[in-house]
């Protein structure tokens, strides 16, 4: 992807060091665990983390047990990265992947999808996973929900103010959500034209997950969060809920999961 003199800005400042360590954030991270955990192939394997950013996941993949190698577009996550033990890591697009065909056996990609705001380049992103992985690998892609702006910024308070209110509103009618000074410009999928662009990159079949329904909203999120047994309750909970169509658009962030077919 381009990296845009806004998004190096931002993503300088570090916040993704800690965005998934910290706060509601943790609900996110815990539940792309425990989704990845259940449809990986087994470890050993080899994973290509694109867009990985610090190596939050990769991290944990290789804790697991994989031979993991990330590739993101920021050099200041491409040093912390590296510093991880088991994990190689090195500047790369996720358009233009610097590995072989059928090289892997899974590819991540946990945060780029969001940053292409051109579906030709989503696409390509996907036809480019697809070339990458071995037949009968798997291919996972994060996205946010088109509905989050609205969502979030309703939860933050931010809603009261008129330029983000129309921030949200817009990005609800055509995907973009625009940075209003404080972060990058993003992309936000309705749930129903993921499966499209990844049946045009060569996917007919996928299986969607709402990673964290609508319990990122609630007020009380953090407390349940910071108790072992709260947050697995409220994990079981959002379990059972991942795949309910009519709810995939309330979570902040899906993953849609397939496989090579040939």
């Amino acid at each position: 992807m381009t990296v845009t003199r806004e998004l190096l800005a931002y993503y300088e400042q570090d916040r993704e060091h800690s965005r998934l360590r910290e706060g509601r954030g943790r609900l996110e991270f815990w539940r792309t665990q425990d989704v990845l955990r259940r449809t990986l192939p087994p470890p050993p394997a080899r994973v290509l983390d694109v867009g990985g950013g610090p190596g939050v996941h990769a991290e944990w993949l290789s804790a697991d047990g994989y031979e993991v190698e990330l590739l993101d577009p920021i050099s200041l996550h491409v040093e912390r990265a590296a510093e991880l033990t088991g994990v190689t890591a090195r500047l790369g697009d996720a358009r233009r992947l610097p590995v072989p065909d059928a090289s892997v056996d899974a590819v991540l990609l946990l945060g780029p999808l969001y940053h292409l705001h051109e579906r030709a380049d989503r696409v390509r992103a996907l036809t480019e996973a697809r070339r990458a992985v071995r037949t009968g690998g798997l291919v996972a892609a994060a996205t946010i929900s088109r509905y989050a702006a609205v969502h979030d910024t309703v939860y933050l308070g931010h809603y009261l103010d008129e330029r983000q209110r129309q921030a949200a509103h817009a990005a609800m009618a055509d995907g973009i959500m625009l940075s209003l000074g404080r972060g990058f410009t993003a992309y936000m999928h309705d749930p129903e034209e993921v499966p499209g662009e990844f049946a045009d990159a060569g996917f007919p079949e996928i299986e969607r997950y709402g990673l964290e329904g609508a319990f990122w909203l609630y007020g009380d999120v953090n407390d349940w969060l910071d108790d072992p047994e709260r947050r697995a309750l409220m994990l079981d909970a959002q379990r059972s809920l991942e795949s309910v169509p009519s709810l995939l658009g309330v979570s902040g962030h899906m993953l849609t999961v397939t496989r090579r077919d040939r």
